[in-house]
């Protein structure tokens, strides 16, 4: 099982840094280029470069008062692109990369994340005890 995980190409999870604008301060942001190629492929949905992007999630996390500790950034962003990829085969975004993620109606992606979620808690609970 393990060989599909620890035969990837090392270039995968070696670190990158990249230097973008958030709210008009330069900042480094540094994280594995598998992480870079799905906000790659994100951003590309709806015409945007990585920077533009990225700073787009700065400004909207920051808007929600969710942004909080700025160290958790680049946690924030794997989290993006773990996510991207965990509705993208739930089928909840597809996978045809043409189809601009701002298209998509949030609420009801939302809703079957949740859903999802509730199924995957009810399959994984432990079955009580009898006897």
């Amino acid at each position: 099982m393990c060989q599909i995980f620890t035969t990837a190409d090392p270039g995968l999870y070696a670190c990158r840094s990249r230097s973008i604008r958030l709210r008009g301060v330069a900042t480094s942001v540094r994280l594995e280029n598998i992480y870079w190629q799905a906000l790659e492929e994100i951003g590309a949905r709806d015409g945007l470069g990585v920077p533009q992007l990225v700073a787009r999630l700065h400004d909207e996390l920051d808007h929600t008062g969710a942004l909080g500790d700025r160290a958790n950034f680049t946690s924030f962003l794997r989290v993006t692109c773990t996510r991207y990829l965990q509705l993208q085969l739930a089928g909840l975004i597809p996978t045809d990369t043409s189809v601009a993620i701002r298209s998509l109606d949030a609420g009801k992606v939302l809703d079957g994340e949740r859903a999802a979620r509730g199924r995957f808690r009810r399959a994984t609970a432990p079955v009580p005890a009898t006897g």
